[in-house]
C-alpha cells in the first residue's frame, strides 16, 4: 500500500462560485499509478467546502439556494461582529458541506456515479487563492 499526496491551487470568485476537481483528482490518481485504493480530496480552508454533486448549473444554484435559506448572509453573525468581517455565513455554510469527499479508486479510475463530481464551492464573499489537498491511499 502506498500514500501520496498533492497540491492543487485555484483561484475562486467566492460567493458560492462551484469548481468542478473530478478531472484534477483522476489526473493524480493516473499520475500518481494508484490502480485501486481511495482517493480523498480536501480543501484547506473554513470559507470553502467539497463535495460530490451534478456538474449542472441548476444543481449548483439549487445548492447555493438551500445554504442561502439555512445561512443567510444578512444574517445576524457573531464572527462578524467579533472580528470585523462580513463572512460568517460563508464559515457556516462551509461547516455544513464539510471540507473533503473521499472517493474509491477502482482500476485506476475515480469510482464516481455516472452524473457524480467532485465539485469545491467557494463560500467566502470575496474571490480567494485556494489549496486543495488530493491525498491517495492505494496500490
Amino acid at each position: 500500500m502506498q500514500t501520496t499526496r498533492d497540491e492543487l491551487w485555484i483561484k475562486t470568485a467566492g460567493d458560492g462560485e462551484v469548481i468542478d476537481l473530478t478531472g484534477d483528482a483522476q489526473q493524480v490518481v493516473a499520475a500518481r499509478g494508484v490502480r485501486d485504493g481511495l482517493c480523498t480530496v480536501f480543501v484547506a480552508h473554513s470559507t470553502c467546502g467539497v463535495t460530490t454533486i451534478e456538474a449542472e448549473p441548476g444543481c449548483n444554484a439549487d445548492l447555493n439556494t438551500v445554504l442561502d435559506g439555512i445561512a443567510p448572509a444578512g444574517a445576524r453573525w457573531l464572527h462578524n461582529e467579533r472580528n470585523a468581517d462580513t463572512n460568517g455565513h460563508s464559515h457556516v455554510r462551509a461547516a455544513l458541506i464539510g471540507p473533503s469527499v473521499t472517493v474509491p479508486v477502482h482500476d485506476g479510475t475515480l469510482d464516481l456515479g455516472t452524473w457524480q463530481r467532485i465539485m469545491c464551492v467557494d463560500f467566502d464573499d470575496r474571490p480567494r487563492s485556494r489549496r486543495v489537498v488530493v491525498q491517495l491511499m492505494g496500490v
